[in-house]
């Protein structure tokens, strides 16, 4: 009944999976290869016209967009529930998927795309690179990538993306001195939803960014702990795996870091 078009690394369909974990639902899974551009063929424009990862295909219809998949499977198996009760949780909650999805999510991207994706493009001729980067369907994206491809982790989306990483964990640091998750006592999908971008940052060795945070590190660990998180999440990193993506990862944080020089620590 359930179909999940995923790709290991993609933050959108690592929290995916994670509710469909919570909740004990059985998928089948087809892998999309984002780095040879699987997401622009035909065929899965017909599924997702924006082109992206992940689709969740239930009873023979696409529901696109993560965070809107994510309340789909809520609302259509609402149990174990991953809302908080009070309304103006619910509504903190939302507040921080629209966070991920507008602010942090792109900033996601341009700090891995230039070291997972970027490589295989530039294998490509420049001819090539154009029309594969000309088929992406939203202009903002298809530029954001354009810029990446050009120019790496020297674009300047990547300071942006720094400061956007560095302003969301202090934010978080401060929600979680409220309560044991981001919006309440129990674990909701505002957790989920934020969980992999934290992955990112932890599969690259660049875990200095919230050392002075010591509730989103404690949060973050007890994230990890659950066993939606082992199974949809960690299972798709074994060591060679984990061992490249820190190797990648070096040479990026000296760049890093000199962004969050600019940025303020918590008070």
């Amino acid at each position: 009944m359930l179909e999940l078009y995923t790709h290991p690394m993609s933050p959108c369909a690592q929290k995916v999976r994670i509710v469909l974990a919570e909740k004990g639902l059985r998928w089948t899974k087809h892998h999309v290869d984002l780095a040879q551009k699987e997401n622009l063929h035909p065929d899965y424009l017909q599924l997702n016209p924006l082109g992206v990862v992940p689709t969740l295909v239930h009873e023979g219809k696409a529901v696109i967009e993560s965070s809107i998949i994510c309340e789909y499977l809520e609302d259509r198996w609402p149990g174990p529930s991953l809302r908080p009760e009070d309304p103006y949780a619910i509504a903190q909650m939302r507040f921080w998927m629209k966070q991920v999805d507008n602010k942090l999510h792109p900033s996601c991207g341009a700090l891995q795309w230039p070291l997972v994706m970027r490589p295989g493009l530039m294998k490509k001729s420049q001819t090539e690179r154009q029309a594969l980067l000309d088929q992406i369907p939203e202009k903002p994206r298809r530029e954001r990538q354009k810029r990446l491809t050009e120019f790496g982790l020297e674009a300047p989306d990547v300071v942006d993306a720094v400061h956007v990483y560095r302003k969301t964990i202090l934010e978080m640091e401060n929600a979680l001195k409220e309560h044991h998750w981001v919006v309440a006592d129990s674990f909701s999908l505002a957790d989920i939803c934020l969980a992999p971008y934290f992955q990112t940052i932890m599969q690259f060795g660049w875990t200095d960014i919230y050392e002075d945070c010591p509730r989103v590190a404690d949060w973050f660990e007890r994230c990890r702990k659950r066993a939606s998180y082992e199974q949809s999440v960690a299972a798709d990193f074994p060591a060679d795996v984990r061992a490249d993506l820190l190797e990648k990862g070096k040479p990026a944080w000296s760049l890093i870091q000199g962004h969050l020089e600019k940025f303020p620590s918590p008070m």
